[in-house]
């Protein structure tokens, strides 16, 4: 898999995410939604970098089970139920996602919601990775 991360000059530059990623490859790998359950089905962590991380190593988990990297993420969409908060620990979860999956960032979203499947969640990550064949 190839993958081409596109940031034009007129845009503002981008923090933590690319303007758009062109992916080149036979397989795409639908990312569920991930949030910090841990392996008994409970949510992990009490503050939102704790549950982005678990969360992050979740979808990450899944993706590398399928056969990926966090390098052939092509897009990632996060849920938060705070975005002041998210937006308060940008610095924190920047550093988590640079921890985990490293610099080559997929385009990106952050979407306000009310609250996410499991009423305790902070934040919910999915996405979708293209690989070779």
């Amino acid at each position: 898999m190839t993958t081409e991360r596109v940031n034009p000059p007129e845009l503002s530059p981008p923090t933590g995410f690319s303007h758009a990623v062109v992916a080149t490859g036979s397989r795409l790998v639908f990312l569920a939604g991930q949030t910090a359950l841990d392996t008994d089905g409970k949510i992990v962590g009490d503050t939102l970098p704790d549950q982005f991380a678990r969360a992050l190593t979740n979808l990450l988990t899944a993706l590398k089970a399928a056969g990926g990297s966090p390098a052939d993420l092509a897009r990632v969409t996060v849920y938060a139920t705070d975005v002041p908060a998210y937006r308060a620990h940008a610095a924190e979860l920047g550093r988590v996602w640079r921890e985990s999956a490293g610099r080559d960032y997929p385009a990106m979203a952050v979407i306000g919601v009310v609250r996410l499947w499991d009423e305790k969640a902070l934040v919910e990550v999915d996405g979708f990775a293209v690989l070779d064949a």
